[in-house]
């Protein structure tokens, strides 16, 4: 999953992709480089970000979409509307780091369209019983609650929420132990990719990002332990990293 961020403050491409044209064309590399799936975004998760209104987030991302229509697209928002345009224009996945609790509308939305759902934990505070058990205990109730309100199971995706509430050694933890989460029978998706615990376990505490050698370890590492989708920024390094990877499991 390729990440496109039409967005002035995301941590790592902030600013990169907020001409439209920019953002298309970066979408299509993408593709053209082996990502399935492209994830577009209109409001930064990074820490400390600055809520953006629906008509903001509307006027940065559906002009993407519309130039994008036919191709593999997901969309990064917790807005019921920004999905429900998002659908209409061709997106085959809502990717909801709220896991569908920000917007009473987006359950039922995500359910009558049929589309895909991914659905994040996110944690206030680093201060877990066991950070795997508590983000499976999460996921599995989130699980639910999405079946119940009418998503068909086989399209949901889970995602343990890497940097999001949690301190280096916990984002790590998740990853070493994610055949905990794949047991819960759905696709998990990682999105290790630049986070700044990859800078800090390699020695620099105030680190706000991680190099690419070290988010293609992540992605290999969570590849081997059970990992369906990876979301990154670097598509050719990390499809030529995963294919080789591929190679050697067999």
């Amino acid at each position: 999953m390729g990440i496109v961020n039409v967005t002035p403050d995301s941590f790592s491409d902030g600013g990169a992709h907020l001409d439209p044209d920019d953002a298309v064309a970066a979408a299509r590399r993408m593709l053209e480089e082996g990502a399935a799936i492209v994830d577009v975004g209109g409001e930064s998760t990074r820490p400390g970000h600055e809520p953006v209104s629906l008509d903001e987030e509307l006027r940065r991302v559906v002009p993407v979409l519309e130039r994008l229509d036919g191709v593999p697209v997901s969309v990064d928002t917790s807005k019921a509307e920004v999905a429900r345009r998002a659908l209409a224009v061709g997106a085959e996945l809502v990717n909801d780091v709220t896991a569908l609790r920000a917007d009473p509308a987006m359950a039922e939305l995500v359910a009558e369209s049929g589309a895909w759902v991914c659905m994040m934990h996110w944690g206030k505070q680093p201060d877990y019983a066991d950070v795997v058990s508590d983000v499976v205990a999460f996921l599995e109730e989130r699980l639910r609650f999405a079946v119940d309100a009418g998503i068909d199971e086989e399209r949901i995706v889970l995602d343990p929420g890497i940097g999001f509430g949690k301190t280096v050694e916990q984002n790590f933890e998740l990853v070493r132990r994610l055949p905990e989460l794949v047991a819960l029978g759905r696709p998990v998706l990682v999105g290790f990719s630049r986070k700044s615990s990859l800078g800090r376990v390699l020695g620099d505490a105030d680190a706000k990002t991680g190099p690419l050698s070290a988010s293609l370890a992540a992605a290999v590492t969570a590849y081997e332990r059970g990992a369906t989708i990876l979301r990154v920024h670097d598509v050719r390094s990390h499809v030529e990293a995963l294919t080789v990877a591929a190679a050697v499991v067999g």
